[in-house]
């Protein structure tokens, strides 16, 4: 992205107000033409915002608020004093929804690929509603939380796919845990004994583990634990289980996919 002039909001509320639909038309049209030149990406909402002359933007799950003349942006919240709300916060969620509602089939494709037999899989004893795949490194603190409350998971019919992402890299200390547990006979057992700090013992054999951080790092993989959810969408960061099955029905309700 091309360096961006910022200007504060002060100044912003001394520019002039578009007057007619005509302009207005056209200044969607400048702003639009300058985000795809800047952003390199097709905005997916140009509104006008309660200051005259500037119009929030969303690209993908990103809000801005770009200058009629698409010369000026600001990247930020937006507030009203008066009322005490934030502007911002309810586009930028009803963007971050959409975007998570957005089919990414090559990420579905991947996963097929893989295949769960060399996922480690917590399944529910009932019905599965809901299957996710989870990137987790065995030290990081969110995923042993995560993995703590996989019986909350398990009892609102969802099944949770683990597959190795090490943060540290390649022969680090979490990459030979993760390798240590992919190898035991007993993966899941070996699972729930690295993610409550006990010692797993050291073992290799032929393992998936460098194949699924090559593909969580094609997927944006940048933190742990990362969730691949059913239409392929990448959620980062841990969610308990009442937020993740509200998320997972509301994307599976609110799809046309």
């Amino acid at each position: 992205m091309k360096l961006l002039k910022v200007v504060m909001l002060s100044v912003v509320l001394g520019f002039p107000a578009a007057v007619s639909a005509d302009s207005k038309k056209a200044d969607v049209e400048r702003v639009k033409a300058q985000v795809l030149k800047e952003l390199q990406k097709e905005p997916s909402s140009i509104v006008e915002s309660p200051i005259a002359g500037l119009y929030q933007v969303i690209v993908g799950a990103q809000v801005f608020y770009f200058y009629k003349d698409g010369r000026y942006v600001i990247a930020g919240d937006l507030f009203d004093m008066q009322k005490g709300v934030n502007l911002t916060q309810a586009a930028r969620g009803e963007a971050q929804m959409a975007a998570l509602r957005t089919r990414k089939p090559e990420n579905i494709a991947a996963l097929k690929k893989m295949g769960e037999k060399n996922m480690i899989v917590f399944a529910p004893k009932g019905e599965v509603k809901h299957t996710i795949s989870v990137y987790t490194d065995i030290d990081c603190s969110y995923c042993r939380k995560l993995h703590n409350e996989m019986a909350d998971y398990n009892k609102l019919g969802i099944k949770v796919r683990y597959l190795a992402y090490p943060r540290a890299g390649v022969d680090s200390g979490s990459y030979k845990k993760a390798v240590s547990v992919w190898c035991s006979d007993d993966q899941k057992q070996a699972m729930n004994l690295a993610k409550n700090g006990g010692a797993v013992k050291s073992k290799s054999c032929d393992n998936p583990v460098k194949d699924q951080m090559a593909m969580g790092q094609q997927m944006g993989v940048n933190g742990t634990p990362a969730l691949v959810l059913e239409n392929g969408q990448l959620y980062p960061g841990y969610a308990p289980a009442a937020k993740l099955i509200a998320l997972l029905d509301s994307i599976k309700n609110g799809s046309a996919n």
